[in-house]
């Protein structure tokens, strides 16, 4: 899905700036100015970041938020549930938070990487995005940053294992059902896939804020951001 979205997203690139470049033409002399358009997506970026990503690097930042809490994969769900059926239910629900608490401790080492993408925001990115759809800014951020953040992300996740305990923890419960009669031996790649799931959740908090900006004129809470996005309007 992912994949079709980006596609989607380049193939109405042209269509867009041409549409853009037509509004900025019919509005009054210094109306707004192609600089401005790229500083207002850059600032409504950088509010997602900082009203929403920087919840999640909160204790209980995932795990208590239904749109981005990571459950477990799954092939580790039938773990959870032969582990509940013999009576080891808290250890399973323990283990469950300790992979929520590994992904807020990497948002909270990562979000720089943020920050650096959305100052390269230009105006011709800002043509492609302002037209697009409820997420298009985000798309954006995510197609430039999902490669370094994953880089970052990893190394952070697999060493909030080790510090939060969360290791030990899954070692414990991966090895205790592999030792069951009649199961078959399971052993997941927790880190890649904390990882991946703790950029899903970041891209997804990060639309959340733009699709507010975008779709209730409350939320334009800067004369740049409601000047701007009066375009699209």
């Amino acid at each position: 899905m992912k994949h079709k979205l980006i596609i989607l997203f380049s193939s109405l690139s042209l269509f867009a700036c041409q549409e853009l470049q037509d509004v900025v033409a019919q509005l009054p002399q210094g109306t707004v100015t192609p600089t401005e358009i790229a500083a207002g997506l850059r600032q409504a970026l950088d509010f997602g970041i900082d009203k929403q990503v920087s919840k999640l690097a909160l204790e209980d930042g995932f795990y208590k938020n239904s749109l981005v809490k990571i459950l477990l994969p799954e092939e580790l769900r039938k773990v959870d549930r032969t582990l509940r059926d013999i009576g080891l239910g808290s250890l399973a629900d323990e283990g469950l938070k300790l992979l929520n608490r590994a992904a807020e401790d990497a948002v909270k080492e990562a979000t720089p990487i943020f920050v650096d993408a959305v100052k390269g925001i230009t105006f011709q990115d800002a043509k492609a995005i302002l037209l697009g759809a409820d997420n298009a800014a985000t798309l954006y951020l995510e197609q430039r940053t999902t490669s370094p953040l994953y880089q970052k992300f990893h190394p952070v996740i697999s060493n909030s294992f080790r510090k939060v305990g969360a290791d030990k923890i899954w070692t414990d419960l991966i090895t205790r059902y592999n030792a069951l009669p009649l199961t078959k031996d399971v052993n997941p790649d927790l880190t890649d896939y904390v990882t991946n799931e703790a950029l899903d959740g970041v891209f997804t908090m990060i639309a959340v804020e733009e699709k507010e900006i975008r779709n209730k004129v409350s939320s334009r809470t800067t004369d740049l951001l409601r000047r701007v996005f009066q375009l699209q309007d």
